[in-house]
């Protein structure tokens, strides 16, 4: 056995398939160097974070720290590589969303969404000037699509408009549902071009004059994460902060289907934390005079959770390599988001099962990623929406509408 094996079998232990085998040495090491980071500054406080809806508040500074976009480590042993393989991003999500759902859309938003917005969308211009910031974590953002009245159907429902003023724009609306807007540096917010009828993205700032931020009190799910209510009135953005390659909903879509596999990762990691949490339970909780682990019914949900994780972990590493050869498909994307989402809700409620009453306190870890699911059901697209763009390519017909 090599060292990176004895590194991976210590790393991921419910890798029953080795699909973290096709690491490189140096992703190991930097995956290794995450883990400790998580384990060593954020376990003892992580529950009283999620209890009380705060953020820990070096997260973002620490994240940036270890440069997970340029890290010299990431590039060993894959010669002519530009950026990170997809294989480590699967790997580096499901490495934090295993210890915290929260933790994982923070970056998420931010690497994913937000970053892409800029990257996808942004002249050669803007794409200079924003993503090395961006990536290096000097600038934070979000991502600012969903409305009040709008999740699903934001094809066709923006309210949210925006007129043209000689060299500025005029953006009148609200927008509903924005992790981390109110810590935003730069925010990319997408509005209807009221001449056009054309969705635009333009780089909105807090600070901005008419621009209004409040947090979303009271939610049983990510409670970590600061969601936002954004209220626009009359905020003017100079033309030379518009998206220049946002001028239509195609443009965002390929956005939300680049990041939309993310999500399938986190769904994959947050897995692996309730099935680690269940059995730091069984393995101490006795009953009738004997650890619960050693119970037949047990066993057999615990061999469930891992049944849906190594499912879920061989979809999403195949989905990754897919995408490292350039093949984005949405229908592909909308499979493993749908399944490992759905699977992840089966697992975390068989994990609060087992934990009987203590399972729904926080101090057990498992009522946390209980809970998170919900929101991983839900958000990237919902499981009625993914299962129609499956439906739709199975069917050749359309049941949006």
């Amino acid at each position: 056995m090599t060292e990176k094996d004895k590194v991976l079998k210590e790393l991921y232990p419910e890798d029953l398939l080795n699909v973290s085998k096709e690491l490189t040495e140096g992703e190991v090491e930097f995956l290794k160097q995450l883990d400790d980071l998580l384990e060593t500054k954020y376990r003892d406080s992580i529950n009283d974070h999620w209890v009380n809806a705060t953020v820990p508040e070096d997260f973002f500074d620490d994240m940036g720290k270890l440069n997970y976009f340029r890290n010299p480590l990431l590039f060993e042993g894959r010669e002519g590589a530009k950026t990170p393989s997809q294989l480590f991003q699967f790997f580096m999500s499901y490495t934090v969303a295993r210890f915290d759902v929260s933790l994982v859309t923070v970056l998420g938003v931010h690497q994913g969404l937000g970053h892409n917005a800029f990257l996808f969308g942004g002249s050669k211009e803007q794409v200079a000037h924003y993503i090395p910031k961006l990536q290096s974590h000097e600038l934070r953002t979000c991502f600012a699509l969903t409305e009040p009245e709008h999740g699903s159907d934001v094809a066709g429902g923006l309210e949210t408009t925006a007129k043209r003023d000689g060299d500025q724009w005029i953006i009148n609306g609200t927008k509903k549902w924005i992790g981390g807007a109110n810590v935003s540096d730069v925010i990319p917010l997408f509005a209807v071009d009221v001449d056009t009828g054309k969705p635009k993205g333009f780089i909105i700032r807090p600070e901005q004059d008419g621009v209004d931020i409040d947090v979303i009190e009271n939610k049983i799910a990510l409670r970590i994460i600061p969601n936002t209510n954004i209220h626009l009135k009359d905020v003017a953005v100079k033309e030379e902060d518009r998206l220049q390659n946002i001028n239509s909903f195609k443009d965002i879509a390929k956005i939300l289907y680049s990041t939309r596999a993310g999500v399938a990762y986190m769904a994959t990691g947050a897995m692996a934390g309730a099935l680690r949490a269940t059995l730091d339970y069984v393995t101490q909780r006795k009953q009738f005079g004997k650890e619960i682990s050693k119970y037949q019914l047990i066993q057999e949900k615990l061999a469930m959770m891992q049944g849906n994780l190594s499912h879920a972990m061989t979809l999403s590493a195949q989905l990754a390599r897919m995408q490292e050869n350039g093949e984005y498909d949405e229908v592909a994307t909308s499979t493993a988001k749908m399944m490992n989402a759905l699977r992840l809700r089966e697992s975390v409620s068989m994990g609060r099962g087992i934990t009987g009453g203590n399972g729904i306190l926080a101090e057990y870890d498992i009522a946390r990623f209980f809970s998170d699911a919900e929101a991983v059901y839900t958000y990237e697209g919902t499981h009625e929406i993914n299962a129609l763009v499956i439906g739709r390519a199975l069917t050749g017909d359309s049941a949006f509408l």
